[in-house]
């Protein structure tokens, strides 16, 4: 009696499977919208709140050159720390290491700290994103931006429920983004600035050697495993969030939209387009420097390099 034994499933295999169920997922997706789109009670729906609605009226149109800068190093820092959390998440021993130098900064008690490569350009990323993210929310405070990305009233609800279904009927909004973004998008920036973001700080720093052994009671009502599960679902919210995010500024308008984000200009012109090909230059050469060899230099301004 002989036995035959299945060959493991190739990977290639595997993600073309994946592909193919998640597109005609998508497409019975898109034909329920379409047809809801139909339906009188639905349409009567999507009539009264069109998508634009729920923030306040005194918003400033617009969007200034500044916030065309602070949306290129947000995403610069956001592509590299999802990045490198990924490769703390899934590669085992680091191939370098950092220790830090005590003698030049604060002496602390017991020995240096000493983490892999990936975890110090993690962390230093942080403190960037971090500080940008300051500079950010400040500038959105004095200019009165926020008032384009803060709800002021449960309106935003149902408008943002009809500009998702307007977005799966592939019938998208008519509304201008130079003047007010549409519901769906205040809710997803809202959540973006002051939830997902505090929440990934707060996570990370309480996962990290900075969170001090003695806070003892702050540790028993914020436990270190509770941290661990709320990091990497906020890591996948990121990365859907700039998925989503990149795909309808291209299908809703990609030159116009472009000018918004980079050029500060509400026209159909290329100059949004070469400042956003040009970031993407960046982000990708970041990308692929962010490795131990080219590290290191920088790395040992702070602190000891060495090899595994």
């Amino acid at each position: 009696m002989t036995t035959t034994t299945s060959r493991p499933t190739r990977p290639w295999v595997r993600a073309a499977t994946a592909a193919v169920v998640a597109l005609v997922a998508l497409a019975a997706v898109v034909l329920l919208a379409r047809w809801l789109m139909t339906v009188p009670a639905v349409a009567d729906f999507v009539e009264r709140y069109p998508g634009v609605g729920g923030t306040s009226e005194a918003a400033p149109v617009g969007l200034p050159a500044w916030l065309g800068w602070q949306h290129f190093l947000n995403f610069f820092f956001l592509a590299l720390i999802i990045r490198t959390g990924w490769l703390i998440r899934t590669t085992g021993r680091p191939e370098a290491y950092w220790t830090r130098d005590n003698k030049r900064f604060i002496r602390t008690k017991g020995a240096p700290t000493k983490i892999g490569m990936t975890l110090w350009l993690h962390l230093s990323l942080d403190a960037l994103w971090l500080l940008n993210g300051v500079v950010f929310v400040v500038l959105l405070l004095v200019t009165g931006q926020w008032m384009r990305v803060v709800p002021t009233s449960w309106d935003v609800v149902p408008h943002a429920l009809s500009v998702g279904l307007q977005y799966l009927s592939l019938d998208w909004p008519t509304d201008n983004g130079w003047v007010r973004y549409n519901a769906l998008q205040v809710l997803a920036y809202f959540v973006m600035i002051f939830v997902a973001a505090p929440l990934a700080a707060i996570t990370g720093f309480r996962m990290s050697a900075a969170w001090s052994k003695r806070w003892t009671r702050a540790s028993k009502r914020f436990p270190l495993d509770l941290a661990r599960r709320l990091h990497f679902p906020v890591m996948v919210y990121f990365v859907l969030f700039i998925v989503v995010h990149v795909t309808l500024v291209l299908a809703t308008g990609a030159l116009r939209n472009l000018n918004h984000v980079y050029a500060a200009r509400d026209d159909g012109g290329w100059l949004g387009f070469w400042y956003f090909a040009a970031s993407l230059v960046v982000v990708v050469t970041g990308w692929v420097l962010a490795r131990p060899v080219f590290l290191g230099p920088v790395a040992s301004l702070t602190g000891k390099v060495t090899r595994r």
